[in-house]
């Protein structure tokens, strides 16, 4: 069987501070041959590119939505600036997370769009992909997009199925990972049935996004279970569970969705080939 590729993983979280190097071992004993490790901000830019080193994982450098609030107006200088110092490093496959979020309180939209945006052209600049936060925000994203002439990934898709083609008419993949575990997500597992196999990726946006198995009640919580903390390792049960949604054999979910991130991901093939 082909290997799972984890397109968004955040192995870096102080979730996974305590046994990291075990949490990575679970995954390629379950079958996840790569983790992609998408940066957040400047700060951890040396963090991601180190455990990618370390574990034989990919890397992306970017700067999120939720932290251009704290983020200095020179931080975009310094990832053109470490997207050109690691132009020849094999692991570094994109440009992420970035993107916009409009479900967060507090944060500047005008903000988020300059970041935004620049990193789109930064993106075009170094000729590295995308990878893209959407949370409500779909149609500003893909506005954004329509000329920038960068493709890439749609991380943890929640939106519309015409949302969904107006990404997959721009070249993009989309990302489905513990949503779709969850039989209230109807909208989410109807866009996986039925959208084309070549339109998707796996990802676990680990620790977040528990599965369902995983996930605790808030009356769970207060009575002390702790939430489940999600990890790259459930992946391969996620895939199950959208291979049970779309009446495919697993092994051929597994292949397809490993092509699939390979061409979202171009970098991807010749480091699975070489692991």
């Amino acid at each position: 069987m082909a290997p799972w590729i984890d397109t968004h993983c955040h192995l870096d979280a102080p979730e996974f501070a305590r046994d990291r190097d075990q949490v990575r071992a679970r995954a390629g004993e379950a079958g996840v041959g790569l983790c992609v490790l998408p940066a957040v901000e400047v700060g951890n830019f040396d963090t991601v590119r180190a455990l990618a080193q370390r574990h034989g994982d990919a890397y992306a450098l970017g700067i999120h939505p939720l932290c251009t609030g704290t983020a200095a107006d020179d931080d975009l200088t310094t990832l053109d600036r470490a997207l050109a110092q690691h132009r020849g490093d094999p692991r570094l496959l994109a440009v992420g997370e970035i993107g916009l979020d409009f479900f967060v309180p507090g944060l500047d939209p005008a903000r988020q769009e300059h970041f935004y945006r620049q990193q789109l052209a930064l993106a075009r600049q170094h000729r590295l992909p995308v990878i893209l936060h959407v949370r409500r925000s779909a149609d500003r994203l893909l506005k954004g997009l329509r000329g920038a002439g960068v493709t890439g990934i749609a991380h943890a898709f929640n939106g519309s199925e015409q949302q969904a083609r107006q990404f997959l008419d721009l070249g993009f993949k989309l990302g489905f990972g513990g949503n779709l575990t969850y039989e209230r997500a109807q909208q989410i597992r109807r866009l996986a049935a039925a959208l084309p196999l070549d339109a998707l990726v796996m990802e676990t946006d680990s620790p977040d996004i528990p599965p369902h198995w995983l996930y605790a009640t808030a009356q769970q919580r207060d009575q002390g279970q702790p939430q489940g903390r999600n990890e790259p390792a459930e992946l391969p049960r996620i895939a199950a569970v959208l291979a049970q949604l779309r009446g495919l054999a697993v092994d051929e979910l597994a292949q397809a969705t490993t092509a699939n991130a390979c061409q979202a991901l171009p970098g991807l093939a010749a480091l699975i080939g070489g692991s």
